[in-house]
């Protein structure tokens, strides 16, 4: 099991973390494309169709959590996160040197470097990661000309089959992801700096969503269709958890 040998360290870094003005500039020249969404939305698969592209680079998040497997893979450092030590990240929380970062169940600290952001802009490509709702708000907060994408799947029966796609989940495990997404879609509908994307199929989406990165004009199109089917995904999700509320 992870734990943080340095958590009140943490939590009081992270209390009261602010960027100095330098990264702030340095962020709202940098293109930064964020996705966000439920549980197997799709946004790994749309980010792996992106890197195809050759005019991306994705943003590797750090953490102080050990490697484990998925899918009886062992994570590797540098793919899925960059693995650190505690006195190491929390070194360059200190320095200011992190984008956001965040406690999570009070045993690791995970987070965005400045310095995956740097490489994507030395490179001339555009950052792009996928993150959680509260992550996308403390990011907002430092980068609001960042692009911020909420990507929905096309029904709640589809989005059923696409949970379950590697094997049937238990059902409270199901139940969580579900509770979880009531309250993400939810925030999310609430925000105006969003974009609502229906991820029909993970080639069309990532057309998509190049298309929104690179086209100027681009937010000045309407997402209300994808946004009243997130009204209505909510709404048959609410429906489905009601049955096992006792």
């Amino acid at each position: 099991m992870n734990k943080l040998d340095h958590l009140k360290e943490f939590k009081e870094i992270l209390d009261d973390y602010k960027l100095p003005v330098e990264a702030v500039n340095f962020l709202n020249k940098t293109k930064f494309v964020i996705l966000v969404g439920p549980s197997s939305s799709g946004r790994n698969s749309i980010i792996n169709q992106l890197l195809k592209f050759g005019d991306y680079h994705y943003v590797v998040s750090d953490t102080t959590r050990k490697p484990r497997k998925n899918n009886g893979i062992l994570e590797l450092n540098g793919r899925e996160y960059w693995f650190r030590k505690e006195t190491d990240m929390l070194a360059d929380l200190k320095a200011s040197k992190f984008l956001e970062a965040a406690i999570i169940h009070n045993q690791q600290v995970s987070g965005i470097s400045l310095r995956e952001l740097e490489l994507a802009s030395n490179q001339k490509k555009i950052a792009i990661d996928e993150i959680e709702v509260v992550g996308a708000d403390n990011i907002h907060k430092v980068a609001p000309k960042a692009i911020f994408l909420f990507v929905v799947p096309p029904s709640f029966e589809e989005w059923m089959v696409r949970m379950n796609i590697r094997g049937e989940l238990p059902q409270d495990e199901t139940i969580r992801r579900l509770d979880s997404a009531v309250s993400e879609i939810a925030m999310a509908l609430k925000r105006d700096y969003y974009y609502f994307i229906v991820n029909d199929t993970f080639v069309k989406t990532a057309q998509k969503v190049d298309y929104l990165a690179k086209s100027q004009k681009a937010f000045k199109e309407s997402d209300s269709d994808a946004r009243i089917i997130a009204r209505q995904l909510l709404k048959d999700t609410k429906k489905y958890l009601k049955q096992f509320i006792k």
